[in-house]
């Protein structure tokens, strides 16, 4: 079955780096995009932060860009996720997604279950 794990999260002081990953199973991850999202507490779930493809360029939120990169690797069924330059409001829950689509659109089917990123001196 289709399977989409987050791992790396904690606490980080402002201004720092963290690197997310999302580990997939049960797809062969070259054939689909894969997309970040976060949930900030009390608020909506804020995304896509940014979009990775094997075939498109990727997509970054301008919430993001310049400081979050997105990355892959096919051969570990791996996504990652490079945070720098982190602010307290990027403290959130993070979740990886399948964008099955991308670029015709940024719908996702399938989630993992996230890791929380705290931003905080």
């Amino acid at each position: 079955q289709v399977q989409l794990v987050e791992s790396g999260g904690g606490l980080v002081q402002p201004g720092g780096s963290l690197r997310l990953s999302c580990a997939t199973s049960g797809f062969t991850l070259e054939n689909y995009g894969i997309g970040w999202f976060r949930q900030a507490p009390g608020k909506e779930r804020e995304g896509p932060l940014c979009i990775s493809s094997s075939y498109f360029s990727p997509y970054y939120a301008d919430s993001v860009k310049g400081r979050f990169t997105i990355s892959r690797d096919n051969a570990k069924n791996t996504v990652y996720l490079q945070m720098n330059s982190l602010k307290p409001e990027d403290t959130a829950v993070y979740y990886c997604a399948r964008v099955p689509y991308y670029p015709s659109n940024y719908e996702s089917d399938y989630w993992g279950q996230g890791t929380q990123v705290t931003v905080s001196s």
